[in-house]
């Protein structure tokens, strides 16, 4: 379970989380909705530590991200994949180095050869050839580079998934792609995800349960159908105009 309890950030003199709470079930997985600014990326990060809160509390299975010592943390992340929106793959380093990322270094120390394996079953997850693995980010397309970083964040068999816009800058047929993967992954994985999107197609096809982040706080959650059947306001406008932006598209 992933757990948002009061959570509060500012930057400056603007508030972007104003007392987010949200639980997010084991082997669920949530779209995280809300307008470009909202601070979803923000909530995002706050799960590995990347951008600490000024008031509440994240915790995964049970562990303050917040409160434990660094090596709890360092527990936590180790079992939390993070898709970055821009991929965010090491130009300097091969395909099969970026994946080696994701795994425990001393796994990868003691047990070379499995952790190299690892990378290759990894890679074909994600409709990548063994050849992909010599590679570097500048060879490789934009949905490349996405499955990559997609290969990088469940090498360890990571418990959580957390997707920031996996889509966004890719075509309709790599789009598809990621999210068939994302799809698929989930089914076969288990994992407890979230999935920061402005597309609900993406939504409805990966997650089970919405959230709408609205003005620094969270105003739906429900599972998908239920979510889309709500009568408030802002809802309704967030999806209307995110449907009619789907069709101009």
């Amino acid at each position: 379970m992933i757990e948002f309890d009061g959570v509060s950030k500012r930057f400056g003199s603007q508030g972007v989380l104003r007392g987010v709470t949200l639980r997010i079930p084991a082997g669920s997985s949530l779209a995280l909705l809300g307008p470009s600014g909202a601070g979803k990326s923000v909530l995002l990060k706050t799960v590995i530590g990347l951008i600490e809160p000024d008031e509440g509390d994240v915790r995964v299975a049970g562990r303050s991200v917040l409160r434990d010592d660094g090596r709890a943390l360092a527990a936590v992340r180790r079992q939390v994949g993070y898709i970055f929106q821009s991929s965010a793959l090491f130009d300097s380093l091969s395909v099969e180095e970026n994946v080696l990322l994701g795994l425990d270094d001393e796994v990868c120390r003691t047990n070379p050869q499995w952790c190299r394996q690892r990378v290759e079953q990894c890679l074909r997850w994600v409709n990548l050839e063994p050849d992909a693995a010599a590679k570097y980010p500048a060879e490789l397309s934009g949905g490349m580079q996405k499955r990559v970083a997609i290969a990088r964040a469940i090498a360890g068999n990571q418990r959580y998934l957390l997707c920031d816009e996996p889509t966004t800058g890719l075509d309709p047929m790599n789009a598809a792609l990621i999210a068939e993967l994302l799809r698929r992954l989930q089914q076969q994985l288990g994992a407890t995800s979230i999935i920061v999107t402005h597309d609900l197609s993406l939504a409805r096809f990966v997650t089970d349960r919405f959230a709408l982040l609205f003005e620094g706080r969270i105003r739906a959650h429900a599972p998908a159908d239920e979510f889309l059947a709500l009568d408030d306001p802002v809802v309704r406008s967030f999806t209307a105009a995110a449907q009619n932006l789907q069709r101009v598209a």
